[in-house]
């Protein structure tokens, strides 16, 4: 059985709730997690463990919060957030290990017509182009992962076209892979657009909305969105219902017709902190 879970972000106690709540069996069971295992949330570094002990039985895509701290942890550009909670994992003493998995985690998974993402497509792409772009980034990131997160960081090209070459296309690729939220139908994305649709600029919308978008034939399952909350709408499942913000941490069951089944979670952070 397949189970899709929405973003973590560190709530490793409401995981373990979650799991146990669904019944989960390591001889039946696989679970998708739609990525930000890490960060925000007080315990990253036991959540980042639980999920990696599943072995093969976790299917987990990469998000913002885990590039983070790849990027923290193997010398990219970026400097620690106010707000973030990874310190406990940068010092742990697995932390190699630790970190060595999460760099060999993908940034898209297709399987029997469902993509797993953490943030979204723009319309111009089907899911087999979706995951033949997140391989360009896995290799690239894998092969020199210090220059990669060093060039990763930016808001800019902003629009997609098949002549992006380099770092830009990169670039442009993880951003909507592990950020987007809003585009307009010819590819241009707003990563500065973080609360709920009605915020939106006029000529944008939320990327799973535009009409003839190439990925409509997979369904498609992603976080990220915490102002979005569940969907089941438009061939897409969306999870991110705010755990880390008082909200609750979500799973799907995806191989039959169900419910969504959640566990409540404390407020560990204000949705107007960083």
């Amino acid at each position: 059985m397949r189970y899709a879970i929405g973003d973590i972000q560190g709530c490793a106690d409401e995981l373990r709730a979650l799991l146990e709540l669904i019944g989960y069996s390591a001889d039946r069971d696989q679970l998708w997690f739609v990525g930000d295992l890490v960060n925000r949330g007080p315990r990253s570094l036991q959540a980042l463990r639980h999920v990696r002990s599943l072995g093969d039985n976790a299917v987990v895509v990469l998000g913002n919060h885990d590039l983070h701290l790849l990027a923290l942890a193997l010398g990219g550009r970026a400097a620690a957030k106010r707000g973030d909670t990874l310190d406990e994992v940068l010092a742990a003493p697995d932390r190699d290990e630790l970190i060595e998995w999460l760099l060999e985690r993908p940034l898209a998974h297709l399987d029997r017509g469902d993509l797993l993402v953490h943030a979204g497509l723009v319309p111009q792409w089907s899911a087999d182009r979706t995951i033949a772009l997140a391989r360009e980034v896995e290799s690239a990131l894998r092969r020199d992962p210090r220059a990669f997160l060093r060039q990763m960081y930016g808001d800019r090209p902003d629009r997609w076209s098949e002549e992006l070459t380099g770092a830009d296309r990169l670039r442009f690729v993880v951003n909507v892979l592990t950020r987007l939220r809003v585009c307009t139908a010819d590819g241009r994305i707003d990563l500065a657009m973080k609360g709920p649709p009605a915020k939106a600029r006029s000529d944008y919308r939320p990327w799973f909305e535009l009409a003839g978008r190439a990925s409509r034939d997979a369904r498609i399952i992603f976080g990220h969105w915490s102002a979005l909350g569940y969907v089941n709408a438009h061939g897409v499942i969306g999870l991110d219902t705010g755990c880390v913000w008082g909200g609750a941490l979500t799973a799907m069951r995806l191989d039959v017709e169900a419910s969504p089944v959640s566990v409540p979670c404390t407020g560990y952070r204000a949705p107007d902190e960083s």
